[in-house]
């Protein structure tokens, strides 16, 4: 069972599916949801989102922006929300976040309510994303004194940075998976302190790459690889900051 730390960095948590084109989507899917989770949901809204998404063509790098409507069902708090959209289930968690045992269970419960609605076809995506906002209490800082992933500068580089972005893929079961990892920062610490954000997107990349009963089971595994993920990329020192020593970040 993971540990969580004192002052845990993680600002949202999100479990996201994407079901294949062939699934049966009609208005009526929401409500049927509703029903089912709407002890734990209550709360009904409706949001239209946009969605930026870059992809590599023959022609070079193309970004298209798409427009969604999306139906929320959130708990009392507003800290814990269900998102409903044509073929799309997503579930978040916002700060504070509650433990994974807790975001599991809501993750499950939202997934197999849908799935004895729909008949859903195949898995096109799934994702399992965190967002640690980091905090340090001080004007500058040496980004490998709290980060083993972090961006190098050559000595003939300037090693001030007035901002950066550093962010990778890493490669899962054979390229089955994927985990996008993006260090940046949102400040420079100009008001005494470092301002910083580690996001980290493991996702299923390779389209039906699981048959809908093992949906579950990935997104255990997605959570064990988000943990050694974080853990390897920051050092002791910053899990002082989190109060704790050599323990996970109670994902």
């Amino acid at each position: 069972m993971s540990k969580q730390y004192a002052n845990p960095p993680i600002i949202e948590a999100v479990c996201e599916f994407r079901f294949t084109p062939d699934t049966p989507w009609d208005l009526t899917v929401p409500g049927l949801v509703y029903e089912k989770i709407k002890d734990k949901f209550p709360q009904k809204e409706q949001r239209t989102v946009q969605e930026i998404e870059i992809k590599q063509t023959p022609q070079g790098i193309q970004q298209e922006v798409r427009t969604f409507d999306r139906v929320l069902f959130l708990e009392n708090t507003r800290k814990m929300l269900v998102q409903l959209g044509p073929r799309v289930l997503a579930v978040n968690s916002l700060k504070p976040y509650p433990g994974w045992e807790k975001f599991e269970v809501a993750i499950r419960e939202a997934f197999e309510a849908l799935t004895t609605i729909v008949e859903v076809k195949g898995l096109q995506r799934i994702g399992l994303r965190y967002i640690n906002q980091i905090e340090i209490p001080e004007p500058s800082v040496e980004l490998e004194d709290y980060f083993d992933f972090y961006l190098f500068t050559g000595p003939r580089l300037p090693q001030e940075m007035s901002s950066f972005i550093a962010g990778c893929e890493f490669p899962y079961e054979n390229n089955r998976d994927k985990s996008r990892v993006q260090l940046k920062n949102f400040s420079n610490g100009a008001d005494g302190k470092v301002l910083l954000r580690l996001d980290i997107d493991y996702f299923l990349a390779q389209p039906k790459g699981i048959e809908i009963g093992e949906a579950m089971n990935w997104v255990e595994t997605a959570h064990d690889r988000v943990e050694e993920i974080f853990e390897g990329c920051i050092t002791d020192r910053l899990r002082g900051l989190f109060g704790g020593g050599k323990q996970n970040a109670g994902r």
